[in-house]
């Protein structure tokens, strides 16, 4: 089961106990905060949050906003519920918010650079394919047999490993691997352990009075996601 660790005023359970979020279970911790709490008193608080959490086996959790306890649990082997997976799944509608608030449109060229080809990665060119006129793949090896694929079930094309001025000259770059030398007008970072940049939002339009914005949305969603009880589609991305 996932943890979920959450702030109240009031006096905190004892135990953890079990909510639910869109049919999903979780596994809930609440610490006690209030407005003149000592730091020294809510560290403690995250401790025996965590051992609760520890105690029952739970070792990913969706922390709140800013939270600066992470590695208080982090300490009783509790972990942020990995949110890159889901990232990379909404990468075509995150790239769309994007270029719309920068009033990019029309045949837009977009690179993606990789280090091998997954599954993921085959999902996010081939919507981008669909979506935008250009779009290139910079990988060291195969993509051969993804292109002929790709011209010859929707009639578009991929460009394969092309020049570095190709890829900079690109509006937008999809990094599914680190590529601190290459730069464009818009970056989406889309590697296990990249950060995720402050001005992303994700919400869910249909759900939105039953999902909880005082936590890690999309730590939240990526836990809904893995379980089946929200697909990515569902998610939109705003950007600021």
């Amino acid at each position: 089961m996932i943890g979920f660790v959450a702030w109240t005023e009031e006096k905190a359970p004892r135990r953890a106990g079990e909510s639910a979020i869109l049919r999903m279970r979780f596994l809930e911790v609440r610490l006690l905060r209030r407005k003149n709490t000592p730091a020294a008193v809510l560290r403690r608080r995250a401790a025996g949050a965590a051992k609760k959490l520890q105690k029952v086996g739970v070792t990913r959790a969706v922390f709140p906003e800013a939270f600066p306890y992470e590695a208080i649990f982090a300490k009783y082997g509790v972990f942020p519920v990995e949110v890159m997976r889901l990232y990379r799944s909404i990468a075509g509608e995150w790239l769309r918010a994007e270029l719309a608030n920068r009033g990019i449109s029309g045949a837009t060229r977009v690179a993606v650079c990789a280090d091998h080809l997954t599954g993921e990665l085959v999902r996010a060119v081939t919507e981008l394919c669909l979506r935008y006129r250009y779009v290139l793949l910079d990988i060291p090896d195969g993509g051969e047999e993804l292109a002929r694929q790709l011209r010859r079930e929707f009639g578009v094309s991929l460009l394969l490993r092309p020049a570095t001025a190709q890829v900079e000259a690109a509006e937008a770059l999809l990094l599914f691997a680190p590529r601190p030398e290459l730069h464009c007008a818009v970056t989406l970072p889309l590697y296990d352990g990249a950060p995720i940049p402050a001005h992303v939002a994700l919400n869910v339009p249909v759900q939105e009075e039953r999902t909880p914005h005082d936590c890690r949305r999309d730590q939240l969603f990526a836990a809904l996601c893995s379980a089946g009880a929200l697909r990515a589609e569902q998610i939109e991305v705003r950007v600021s």
